[in-house]
């Protein structure tokens, strides 16, 4: 795309590649050096300051463009890379200031805020087989691992680096079987406890953790060794600090004008997500990390505050903030159709993840927050009451196929208070642990794809705190070593049988055996494919039974594949040792059942070959589905799923960051 095209799209609010004009790009005109473009309408003048000039300014006065629609630009002769800029910028008042470059490719740490001259080109990539290959993943296991890179693991007082994260960080990922690491976000930011959510460089990674190649060698050496990342976004608010976006030349360019609008509820400014060169920027900026960092999937945060003015409901909808998000997935989607975009999402706005062309919002996937918060609600009530509370595990599958739903355990639950998910258990040590093992069952074997926040997989106590290490010395403990081992077997049993995810959006495909057995609190259902069907038994109480009866899809051997209470996971091991054949007894429907043993607080996930009259079945059941102008097709997937009472869907705030 041509300089005047460019610039044409990028005030008409369509462009993506913005970064290709704005920033500091090293180039050759007549002789070796940088150009320097910036947007500020509302500025007298703009000077190019930095270490190369002594920050005095002189000789370095930008020019507007020809086209005078605000873009200024400057070329310096003999800059080299690794040196410091910024823009001095006299508003229309005659008032001047120092701002850092908001399309800077790099800057200096906190405290520190000038911007940094690098080029990203000539990094070697080596994952093209990678690339060729990776997709959304909707029938595909999709297991999340989420990370804050300050605080996974550290040497000493220090963060690891991008370098020291590629040696440790992507074994320990492959060992545990998870398939992604989502990371926090890495643009750049001031204040350590925002988490990397307040940013202040859309286009710059963190300096905290080394240099951009870096980064980009973590990221290839990731695919290299079959795993993909995810990296969280932020384009509903930005930083107040001084040397960033706010008034950038001197009148509300990058927020909103009205300040009751302008001011966020995290201390942030808003967005102007109405403006087109706003809209740009912002999705320049997620093109940029797809283009030049090889990046798989975007993670959008707080898109509750993108739906809704303030992320409140009663406000009504903010038409400019959808209008933007609806383009920006529209465009992604089509430049990089393999790259997931996703939502976090506290609300119950319809359609987040159908297609733009269908009037929804274009995402890939959405956090099912209502299936975390009713989840961990009734994990923590006493095993007494829960038969009062019975639906609070059913009812997600009352809604389920309305979007595609990612299950998120994350960071949010595991702070400021909320306890981490071991914690979070009703009842004593042992029974909390023997609870979150089956909590990690249901995730793992309920339909949606699968995230865990670090920490979550050894068992800590210790609520996140950005500023340590996570409690690796709890391995020591035979406690945690053993529920690390567990979340490890399960981890693993998800990703290599497909059953539990090659399916996971069509209805067909998960049953309920009994959703109602409120009375002992046991859940039963399966999950199959073309090649087997999977039983999963949750019994949510510390009662036992040496004979338990559950009706199952059809006659056969069923050989349990995991089961929580195992000595090696320190349970009781009170399992079915070996496998259990069907009886021509009738249970919950069906005409064979089985007689297994279920012991206190019990996940038990059992496994049977599909027999070719089953196979056949569901193939003319599927091609019955299939058929238009059918009562099958009247039906919503919803209902097929559907066994409890309805209640009103859980709506959750998220908690500011």
């Amino acid at each position: 795309m041509n300089q005047t095209t460019l610039i044409e799209s990028f005030h008409q609010g369509h462009c993506i590649d913005a970064y290709e004009l704005f920033g500091a790009h090293f180039t050759y005109e007549r002789v070796n050096g940088v150009r320097f473009t910036v947007y500020a309408p509302h500025a007298r003048s703009i000077q190019v300051v930095g270490d190369f000039n002594d920050w005095n300014g002189e000789n370095a006065n930008m020019e507007r463009l020809p086209e005078d629609q605000g873009i200024w630009s400057l070329f310096i002769p003999d800059l080299k890379e690794g040196q410091l800029y910024k823009y001095r910028i006299e508003d229309s008042a005659g008032n001047v200031f120092d701002k850092s470059d908001p399309y800077a490719f790099y800057s200096e740490m906190r405290p520190n805020s000038a911007s940094v001259i690098v080029n990203l080109k000539g990094f070697q990539w080596k994952d093209q087989i990678w690339l060729g290959e990776r997709s959304k993943n909707f029938s595909e296991p999709l297991n999340i691992y989420e990370v804050h890179a300050g605080s996974w693991k550290k040497n000493g007082p220090y963060w690891l680096s991008y370098r020291e994260l590629t040696k440790e960080l992507i074994p320990y990922v492959k060992e545990h079987g998870f398939t992604h690491i989502e990371l926090m976000p890495l643009n750049e930011h001031p204040f350590d406890g925002s988490w990397g959510y307040q940013a202040s460089g859309y286009f710059s990674c963190t300096s905290r953790y080394g240099q951009c190649k870096d980064l980009m060698e973590f990221i290839n050496e990731c695919h290299r060794q079959h795993i993909g990342v995810i990296l969280d976004m932020v384009p509903v608010h930005f930083v107040k600090d001084s040397h960033g976006l706010r008034y950038f030349d001197g009148e509300a360019l990058y927020e909103y004008p009205n300040v009751n609008d302008a001011h966020s509820e995290w201390g942030t400014m808003n967005f102007d997500l109405w403006k087109e060169e706003v809209r740009s920027f912002l999705m320049s900026s997620a093109s940029f990390w797809c283009d030049l960092y090889h990046i798989d999937g975007i993670r959008i945060d707080a898109v509750s505050n993108i739906i809704y003015w303030g992320g409140n409901k009663n406000r009504g909808t903010n038409e400019g903030a959808l209008a933007f998000i609806r383009r920006q997935n529209y465009y992604l989607s089509k430049k990089y159709p393999e790259v997931m975009l996703i939502a976090e999402d506290s609300s119950d706005y319809p359609k987040v993840t159908k297609s733009t062309l269908e009037l929804g919002l274009g995402f890939d996937y959405k956090w099912d927050l209502g299936w975390m918060n009713d989840t961990l609600k009734y994990y923590g009530r006493d095993p007494i009451y829960r038969k009062y509370h019975h639906n609070e595990l059913t009812f997600s599958m009352a809604y389920f196929y309305s979007e595609r739903f990612i299950l998120p355990l994350s960071h949010d639950e595991v702070v400021h208070g909320k306890h981490t998910i071991v914690d979070k258990m009703w009842g004593s040590y042992d029974q909390k642990f023997a609870q979150a093992k089956n909590l990690y069952l249901y995730q793992f074997t309920h339909p949606g794809k699968k995230l865990n926040f670090m920490g979550n997989e050894i068992g800590m106590f210790r609520e996140w705190d950005e500023a340590r290490e996570m409690d690796w010395f709890l391995l020591g403990y035979s406690r945690h070593a053993a529920f690390a081992r567990y979340f490890q077997d399960i981890s693993r049993i998800y990703s290599h049988h497909r059953a539990l995810s090659r399916y996971d959006y069509d209805y067909q495909y998960f049953r309920w055996i009994d959703a109602d057995n409120g009375d002992q609190s046991v859940y039963s259902y399966y999950r199959e494919d073309e090649q087997n069907i999977m039983v999963v038994v949750l019994n949510m109480t510390p009662a036992s039974y040496e004979h338990f009866r559950i009706g199952v899809p059809q006659a056969g051997t069923y050989s349990e594949l995991i089961n929580t209470e195992k000595d090696i996971y320190e349970g009781c091991n009170m399992c079915n040792f070996k496998p259990v054949a069907t009886e021509t007894v009738p249970a919950h429907h069906f005409e064979q059942s089985l007689d297994i043993r279920v012991a206190p607080f019990a996940g038990i996930l059992l496994i049977c070959k599909k027999s070719a009259k089953k196979k056949a079945a569901k193939k003319a059941e599927k091609s019955e589905a299939a058929k238009p102008e059918t009562e099958m097709e009247k039906s919503t997937p919803a209902d097929a799923g559907k066994a409890a009472p309805k209640k009103k869907k859980t709506t959750v705030r998220k908690k500011a960051e």
